[in-house]
């Protein structure tokens, strides 16, 4: 009897494993569309005036030592935690398990990031130098209108692809998503 015990006890022992690890491996629908698509968000203003925008007048931060003292914060900090924001957000996209399923807005959600990325890492840097540098104001709008030009179409045609891709992925999950919002009055 104390054999079947043992036997029935490892079967028990591996049968609750795999069901944990299943578990720990697989997302809901929710959290597939939340990171491919919702943190998406986090490029807002991405090659348009958006960005210009918070780099012109730049968030505080508490002064160090003091708990109720601000600063402005460098160009340079904002750009930067703008990449380690976007690689979080693009980590957790490259986690996910692609399926037939979610194929689609996987890739187009990896796209993206893939083209933002380096935008962050080299353009936007050198722009958040110019304005840490107080650079001539002619430099900086050269610069910025160069980032608008080269990669704004790109970014809406992936960011497109990635909300066509989204959408029939929410509809077949019962996901309510409003789309097309508006954030910004009309020009």
């Amino acid at each position: 009897m104390p054999h079947s015990k043992t036997k029935i006890t490892a079967h028990l022992f591996a049968l609750a494993s795999a069901l944990l690890l299943a578990g720990c491996d697989s997302a809901t629908p929710q959290n597939y569309f939340d990171r491919a698509v919702l943190n998406c968000n986090l490029m807002h203003g991405f090659a348009s005036r958006g960005m210009q925008g918070k780099l012109e007048s730049p968030s505080v931060k508490l002064k160090e030592g003091t708990k109720d003292q601000t600063v402005p914060m460098t160009r340079k900090e904002i750009v930067e935690n703008d990449i380690n924001s976007l690689e979080t957000a693009f980590a957790k996209v490259k986690k996910l398990r692609e399926t037939d399923d979610t194929r689609a807005m996987l890739q187009a959600s990896v796209a993206l990031y893939e083209y933002v990325l380096p935008v962050y890492k080299a353009e936007y840097q050198q722009l958040a130098r110019l304005y840490d540098e107080n650079a001539p104001r002619d430099q900086i709008d050269s610069l910025a209108r160069t980032i608008e030009t080269k990669y704004h179409a790109g970014y809406a045609e992936r960011f497109d692809h990635l909300t066509v891709a989204a959408k029939p992925y929410a509809e077949r999950h019962n996901i309510k998503v409003k789309w097309d919002i508006r954030t910004a009055p009309a020009p």
